[in-house]
């Protein structure tokens, strides 16, 4: 979605057409169409991508960036992984590249956030009559996307818990105690912000909404270097929102919920709660 939205951007200053930048760099209609659409992106190539933004007149700097976002997502692990989905493969190079997270979780843990166990409880509910070695496969991918939070410079996560995440019981108790104590440990990092969206504030900026997220990279000095994008999970599927309208709602909408929430204070405080009740 950052190369085609690029993409779009470098013709539009230009005034070309679709029709007009095919012939400049002597490729098919079908083939600009498909790269400004986000269409088949494993299919994605550095000289094409370079012939489209030289066709546009991009400076040479912007034709490097664009070169290196589809190198970047040649080489990004998730691409030979045989349990990350298709639809992941956008949300897992948005975070390569993102400086920030927000994420609200209304029913569950994060996929950033989850403990091995945790996870296989929730693959295993969800996954039924799926072989064991697969679900496996799948808690694996979970746990390796969580390296992102290691990297240097640091993903900044930012997260607002619903209370109903605590409450729901995935895996037993024990799971639970060392889900919440993980929960408890990343909220204190320097990177890792956590708040707890409490049953007693009642309705809230989200309303019937579901889990989603917002990631971001803002580049003043260059647009083409800055990417902002939502993606809400789905059943079995996610959507992907890239319109600066719809990025700058639901950017909003987390900023209402952060001041609905508790503190980040608070919230170690009520994390430390909902694990001791599991132990009783």
């Amino acid at each position: 979605m950052r190369i085609a939205r690029a993409l779009k951007a470098l013709r539009a200053r230009v005034n070309l057409t679709q029709s007009e930048v095919a012939k400049r760099a002597g490729v098919s209609v079908g083939t600009v169409n498909r790269y400004e659409t986000w269409q088949d992106r494993a299919k994605l190539r550095v000289p094409t991508v370079r012939a489209l933004a030289d066709s546009c007149d991009a400076t040479p700097e912007e034709r490097d960036i664009l070169a290196e976002l589809v190198r970047n997502l040649d080489e990004g692990w998730w691409m030979a992984h045989p349990a990350v989905p298709e639809i992941l493969d956008p949300l897992m190079s948005f975070e390569d590249v993102a400086t920030y997270e927000h994420v609200f979780a209304n029913t569950l843990v994060p996929g950033l956030l989850q403990t091995p166990r945790y996870a296989l409880a929730l693959h295993e509910a969800q996954d039924i009559r799926t072989e064991a070695d697969v679900i496996a496969n799948k808690v694996d991918a979970r746990i390796k996307r969580q390296a992102i939070l290691e990297r240097s410079p640091a993903l900044h996560l930012w997260v607002v818990l619903d209370d109903a995440v605590l409450r729901r019981n995935v895996g037993g108790a024990e799971v639970m105690v060392e889900q919440i104590a993980h929960l408890h440990t990343m909220a204190q990092r320097p990177n890792v912000d956590i708040q707890m969206l409490l049953f007693t504030t009642g309705a809230h900026a989200a309303g019937s909404g579901g889990h989603f997220l917002v990631l971001g990279r803002d580049s003043e000095d260059d647009p083409l270097n800055s990417m902002n994008v939502v993606y809400l999970e789905l059943h079995k599927r996610g959507l992907y929102l890239d319109s600066p309208t719809e990025v700058q709602s639901y950017k909003l909408m987390f900023d209402y919920l952060r001041s609905q929430a508790a503190d980040t204070s608070a919230s170690l405080e009520l994390l430390a709660t909902a694990r001791e009740e599991f132990t009783r």
